[in-house]
Parts: structure tokens; sequence; C-alpha cells
């Protein structure tokens, strides 16, 4: 009797709290956001759209120069989050490649912490300049910005640029016009440069001008075409990590040389078992990226065999987890294979390894790097396994509003509907502002 009524009964009036949802893993991108994004405004717009800041750090990062040991150090102060130092250093591991030791440091100060567009910085270095000062100032509401960089030590001051550039830029969500100009002219030069560049759904277009600064001319000469590059792109999602996007660029340089690159950023997700997790936890996202680039001039120097040869980098990278990331170039003259292995500490610290092939030599040399950084606040998130769930095989038993489980879950369709609020800084785009 008393087994009926704990069966029956007591079962009607008792339910088990339902199991809690799978999660999957989101770990932070090794560096994200670059170190190039917190300057895009001392540059000009159109050498930043199109792709071309995400193409820098794949064809770049972690490739260490080959027989030298890189390394980087990021630290902060605790007291004063808005002040940070970065200080890099490369030496030869042999002395074929040299001896001397090769390094600048650089302080900068930002105002907010989530907006690195008003910001000053500092930087010494053992190259010209010795010494050089960067600011730049960008007002949100009325989206009028200005900037300005000065090389203050310098053994030799050649052309106008040595003296400094100043600027002046307006940016908005899809426009972005602005100049430069050297506040101190040599010898009556006049070389100012200016661009513009626009956005009209998925597509990009810009012209620059832009006179070599080695050109002395006191008039400024709007008729020569070498003076103009044209740029157009298709592009699709956003600069955030956990956002996939596809850009496709075109680019007439100077009026010589044609330039097709393309990049793409892949999230995918996979399964794991991991056992230093809870049992929720049944995937883990993967960040893929690939990039292409090829040049070939096309005026009429091209006419020479010595000088007509197309120039090109394919490149890839896979981060497997927030520890793992190999990444491959392949290029007309190298190939490199990288290697790097980061623990997220406080600070952090990763090692990398670079195996470069000469295809003229046919011989391989190796680089090493070493950054400490504790720059950014990178963690783990939590997801709804329906986050970016791109595989129809995978099984998507996530429910419709999940339990908070440590951190607040990521929903995909807030990431597709451009609302990156509950995101952690490493996990917002890069800027909407051109």
């Amino acid at each position: 009797m008393g087994n009926f009524i704990a069966k029956h009964l007591i079962a009607k009036w008792y339910e088990p709290p339902p199991p809690p949802p799978p999660l999957v893993l989101v770990p932070p991108l090794f560096d994200f956001p670059p170190l190039a994004a917190r300057t895009r405004m001392v540059v000009p717009a159109y050498d930043v759209l199109f792709a071309k800041l995400s193409l820098r750090c794949l064809f770049e990062d972690y490739f260490e120069p080959q027989n030298h040991l890189f390394t980087r150090l990021m630290l902060k102060p605790l007291d004063d989050p808005h002040v940070d130092l970065v200080a890099a250093f490369s030496a030869s591991l042999d002395e074929k490649s040299g001896t001397d030791i090769e390094g600048n440091a650089l302080f900068r100060w930002q105002m907010d912490l989530d907006d690195p567009h008003t910001f000053v910085d500092f930087q010494v270095s053992t190259s010209e300049p010795k010494c050089q000062l960067r600011s730049c100032a960008y007002h949100p509401k009325y989206r009028l910005g200005a900037f300005g960089v000065f090389p203050l030590l310098m053994q030799k001051r050649v052309n106008s640029e040595d003296y400094g550039v100043t600027g002046l830029r307006y940016g908005s969500d899809n426009l972005s016009i602005g100049t430069s100009f050297m506040p101190f002219p040599v010898s009556g030069e006049r070389p100012i440069s200016g661009w513009i560049v626009a956005r009209k759904g998925n597509l990009t277009a810009g012209v620059q001008y832009k006179p070599p600064f080695e050109q002395k001319q006191s008039v400024i000469d709007l008729m020569d075409m070498k003076n103009w590059s044209c740029a157009v792109g298709y592009g699709v999602g956003s600069t955030s990590p956990l956002s996939p996007s596809f850009n496709f660029a075109l680019e007439l340089a100077r009026n010589s040389l044609l330039i097709a690159s393309f990049y793409q950023h892949i999230v995918v997700q996979r399964r794991v078992k991991n056992p230093f997790e809870v049992d929720q936890v049944v995937g883990i996202t993967n960040y893929i990226d690939v990039g292409l680039e090829l040049a070939t001039r096309v005026d009429k120097a091209s006419l020479d065999e010595s000088t007509n040869r197309s120039v090109f980098q394919l490149a890839a990278s896979w981060q497997a987890n927030k520890n793992f990331l190999i990444k491959g170039k392949l290029g007309a003259a190298k190939s490199s294979l990288s290697v790097a292995l980061k623990s997220w500490w406080k600070p952090s610290f990763t090692f990398s390894v670079t195996a470069t092939n000469d295809h003229a030599t046919r011989s391989t040399s190796f680089g090493f790097g070493f950054r400490i950084e504790d720059l950014r606040q990178p963690s783990y998130q939590r997801a709804d396994p329906n986050y970016v769930m791109l595989t129809p095989s995978k099984e998507h038993l996530a429910e419709g509003v999940l339990k908070d489980l440590g951190k607040r879950p990521m929903f995909q369709s807030e990431v597709d509907s451009g609302n990156y609020d509950h995101l952690p800084r490493e996990l917002k785009p890069i800027g909407k502002i051109f």
C-alpha cells in the first residue's frame, strides 16, 4: 500500500525540476579587438575599410620574423584603466640576421574605455622617428573628429610629413569624408590628401587622393591620375567575432596596380566533452578565417617582363579553443606556418613559433614570439546551442528561454539583429562609424 501511494499519488503532486539546458562555450579570440583598431581614427578610412584591417591581422599577426625572437608586453595599471603601456622588442637569433635589438614603447591615454576614438599616445623607438606624439578627438554627437601625428625627434627631416600631419574627418554609419595636410610645409610645398567612402547596403565604394610625400609640388594636381586610388567592395556581416562575415574588394591603386582581395570569417561549432566543465556544456565555438590578396600591374611599366609580376598571398587561421591557434600563409616567394598557445592567466601569456620556407633556396627557418598581456579582460561566454548552429545534424535541445547559468546566455536572434549590448567588450564589433 505504501509503495502504491508513493508511486501514484505523490508522483502527481511532485514534479522534479527539468534538467538544465545544454550550453555551448564561446571562447574569446586571441587578439580582439586588434591593436591596430585602437588608432584607426588617425588613419584614412580608405586604408582601413574593404577588410584591409582584417587582412592585415590575418597576414601579419603571429607570423614571427625569420631567425628572430619577438617579445611584446601589454600592461595596464590597476588604479587607472584609462592608460596602458605597449612595448615590443625584436632580437636576432643568429649573426647572419644582425646583432642589433630593435624595439619601441608606446604609452597611451584613452578617455572612454568603450570608445577608443579619443586618445593621446606617445611612442619612443630605436628607429625613425625616435619620438612621436599622436592624438585624436572624436565627437559622437556631431560625428566630427580631428587628429594629428607629430614626430618629435628625428635625426634628419626631409619631407613635410617629417614635421607632422594633421587632419579633419566626418564619420557616420554609412559615410566617411576626411582630409589630412601638413601644418608645416617645406619650401612652399602644399601636400594634401583626402578621401571619401560611402556604403549602401552591402556595397562600399571610395576614392582617395594621396600624392607621394617625396613629390615636391606647390600646386595640388588633381588631374594626375597617379595620385588617385579607388575601390569598391561587397561585404556581409559585422566586425564582431560572433558574426560570420564575407568581404570582397577590387582596388585600383595609383592608376597602376590592380588589387583583388577576399576575406571571410567563419563561426562554427563542434561537439566536445570537456571534463573541466559542467555536464550541460555540449559544444564549443571555433573561428576560421580565410584571406586572399592578388596584386598585378596594369600600367605601361607592366609591358616590361621584369616588372610584370603578379603578387599574391593566401592565408588561413583556425582557433580551436581559447588556448590553441594555427595559421598558415602561402606566397609567391615564401610560405609560413605558425602555431600559438595562450594561457589566460592574469596577465595572459602567449607563445608562438613560426616555420618559414623560402621557395628559392628551399631552406626553412624559424621565428619565435612571446607576449604578455593585461589589456583586455576576456572570458568564456555561454550560449544557447541554437547559436550559430549551422549544421543540420546538430541536436537543437535548448528551450526558448534559458535560465541563467553563471553568465547570461547569448541568443542568435540578438546577434542577427545587431544587438551587441549584452556582450562583453571583446566580442562587440570594432565600431560602426567609418
